[in-house]
């Protein structure tokens, strides 16, 4: 056998061995791959030498990790859900039994008047409770996934002018007269026509509820921005306006579920809106920026 067969030979049989101990050490991280515990912290090592498998490794774990990080933000999502939904049902539970409450002190009393008091105060609370759960199907439709906007050209103002008139006794009440100014009264967007409306309702019916004075609304470019004066700005946290279920404890009122923006946001955002708020001085800005005009 000549010199150079021997070399090939051993070369064989060192290639074979090299192949043998990377098949087994992919084996192994198979293995262990398949028997991990999804809640473990284990991570994946490599016991062969050389970048190729250490770069592997790593790719492994930085994929368990992103996997993992998912999984506690999905858990926390969760438990907060758990949390708003019992705060949710307290507060409906409130005027519910505030209802039945007063209902019984109507079936007992003999005075028409007073037990006219008590009916007209159990229907109140009734009232209460059906703008909570109005304001929770509200925010159930927004965040569905499978709900297709009808998106089309709307013209913005005589979507929103209704909105204002339907407040129209709400703003009378208080004596405040909103103030509306469109740099361009045409101005026109790509939106669902039911969506807009609901965000305008939202809008206003929130600077109703939680405003210490008259709302003003400006159009300029494509941004609506709806600003009023609040009565204690300290107690409220722009940043957190749009979260589900935020509201700030001094600015609490019956009948508000924390909801009316995350609607407004989740809305927003299927037509390609985007949504701010922001608190200068007393005066809270909420504001909608619609995307560009398509080219035509």
């Amino acid at each position: 056998m000549t010199t150079v067969a021997i070399c090939l030979g051993a070369l064989t049989l060192c290639a074979a061995a090299v192949l043998g101990l990377y098949g087994h050490e992919l084996r192994r991280m198979a293995a262990w791959l398949r028997g991990r515990d999804p809640r473990s912290n284990g991570r994946l090592t490599t016991e062969m030498p050389g970048p190729g498998f250490t770069a592997m490794a790593r790719a492994v774990n930085g994929t368990l990790d992103a996997a993992e990080a998912e999984r506690r933000a999905t858990t926390a999502e969760r438990r907060q859900f758990q949390r708003d939904l019992a705060s949710l049902s307290h507060d409906i539970r409130t005027p519910l039994m505030g209802a039945k409450g007063y209902a019984s002190l109507a079936a007992d009393e003999a005075d028409p008047e007073r037990r006219a008091y008590y009916l007209a105060a159990a229907a109140a609370r009734l009232d209460d409770m059906e703008g909570l759960l109005d304001s929770l199907f509200a925010y159930a439709r927004a965040v569905d996934p499978d709900a297709e906007p009808d998106v089309r050209p709307v013209a913005v103002l005589p979507v929103l002018a209704p909105v204002l008139t339907g407040q129209f006794p709400a703003f009378e009440e208080r004596g405040w007269e909103p103030t509306v100014r469109f740099a361009d009264e045409a101005f026109t967007v790509e939106a669902d026509e039911h969506a807009l409306t609901r965000i305008f309702e939202n809008l206003v019916s929130n600077a109703l509820r939680y405003g210490a004075g008259a709302p003003t609304i400006t159009q300029k470019g494509r941004t609506l921005a709806f600003a009023n004066p609040v009565a204690d700005p300290a107690a409220i946290d722009a940043d957190r306006l749009f979260e589900r279920f935020y509201r700030a404890d001094a600015a609490r009122s019956p009948g508000g579920a924390g909801l009316g923006l995350a609607v407004v946001a989740s809305l927003a955002e299927a037509q390609g809106a985007t949504v701010a708020a922001s608190l200068v001085g007393n005066d809270l800005t909420v504001s909608v920026t619609f995307p560009a005009a398509p080219l035509p």
